[in-house]
């Protein structure tokens, strides 16, 4: 995977609880921890959900039991108009704005009203062949979550994809997708427009099942950049990943872990993400290059900490060198230690006292 600055996603999702004033400090939060960009959830309930489903095991924990997961996501829906002033807002703070689409109404909304650098698939949608296929229509970069999934589910998934870019029309079957997906014109289509992110999806996610090798698989089986969509307690994950070769990093936070709703405890607070940030950072530096020399900051200690070979007693010209009058020690100039054996054996050329660095 390519070395480049890590692109960095500051994932708000619902945390802003409805709240217009909530999702723009949210955004300011996410500028000042130096994110590339600050990520929203674009839905309508009723389009994505039955009113009968009940919540998932980690909303009931963190929101209780009183109302069915269609009423908790009604209330957290993000209408027409605060996404226009949430999308004004980003520009004018300068932080890029993204959402991610969980049905064709809002996917077409906004691809239709906002310049977004990523259409962005989450897990839960990695099956949704619909969805996949009208994201194709617009020619635009896709993040694709991998959450819950096999190899073989986002072979599928990226099967789709590639059969709407490269045919750009409806596919009478998923075996029909495959097909193009293994032509050179799906492979490059592809390659050209995916970023994965390996996930895994529970809240907060255990750090036994993160399995960061993982990233490396996803890479060798479809030669595209890798990310990584974090759900872990902490920043060391998501650093750890940067480490591993993670061109992206997504992250949920929060303005306060106490707030009602269903993600706000497995979310960092606006100073844990600046930590993240700043930590990521680091380690795009740290990474440095593949040839190993010595650094510049290095070369000025070489002379101070590396042994060369000294006399270990008085040694008087034409004596031979031996191990019980040569030995090693730091000193300003000298031959290296490293040349020690050469030189026993051979004879003095010039007079030595003890200490003095012996000379060719």
């Amino acid at each position: 995977m390519g070395r480049e600055k890590t692109y960095i996603i500051a994932e708000a999702g619902v945390n802003h609880n409805g709240s217009l004033t909530l999702a723009k400090q949210l955004v300011d939060a996410a500028k000042e921890a130096g994110a590339d960009a600050v990520k929203f959830q674009s839905f309508k309930a009723d389009k994505i959900v039955s009113k009968e489903v009940r919540k998932a095991a980690y909303q009931v924990s963190n929101t209780g039991n009183q109302d069915s997961q269609y009423d908790m996501l009604k209330q957290l829906e993000l209408t027409e108009q605060m996404h226009h002033e949430l999308y004004d807002y980003c520009r004018e703070v300068d932080i890029d704005f993204l959402s991610t689409p969980f049905d064709l109404e809002s996917l077409h909304f906004l691809m239709q009203h906002y310049s977004l650098p990523y259409i962005k698939v989450p897990s839960g949608e990695l099956t949704n062949s619909l969805l996949l296929h009208h994201i194709t229509q617009y020619k635009k970069q896709v993040i694709v979550s991998t959450g819950m999934a096999s190899l073989g589910d986002v072979e599928d998934a990226l099967s789709v994809l590639a059969h709407g870019w490269v045919t750009q029309s409806v596919p009478s079957s998923l075996e029909e997708c495959k097909k193009v997906y293994y032509t050179a014109e799906g492979q490059q289509a592809i390659q050209e427009y995916v970023t994965l992110l390996h996930c895994t999806t529970e809240y907060p996610a255990p750090f036994q099942e993160i399995n960061l090798r993982n990233m490396d698989t996803l890479h060798s089986a479809f030669q595209v950049p890798v990310g990584y969509s974090d759900h872990t307690s902490g920043i060391s994950i998501p650093v750890a990943a940067v480490a591993r070769g993670a061109v992206m990093i997504e992250k949920h936070f929060t303005l306060d872990k106490t707030m009602p709703g269903p993600d706000h405890m497995a979310s960092l607070e606006p100073s844990e993400l600046r930590e993240m940030v700043s930590a990521i950072r680091n380690v795009e530096q740290a990474l440095g290059a593949w040839r190993k020399v010595p650094t510049l900051s290095e070369q000025k200690n070489l002379s101070v900490v590396r042994k060369v070979i000294v006399a270990g007693q008085e040694i008087k010209k034409g004596e031979t060198f031996t191990e019980q009058n040569l030995t090693v020690k730091r000193s300003s100039a000298g031959i290296s230690a490293l040349y020690y054996y050469d030189l026993i054996g051979r004879q003095a050329e010039s007079d030595y006292q003890m200490d003095e660095a012996i000379q060719w």
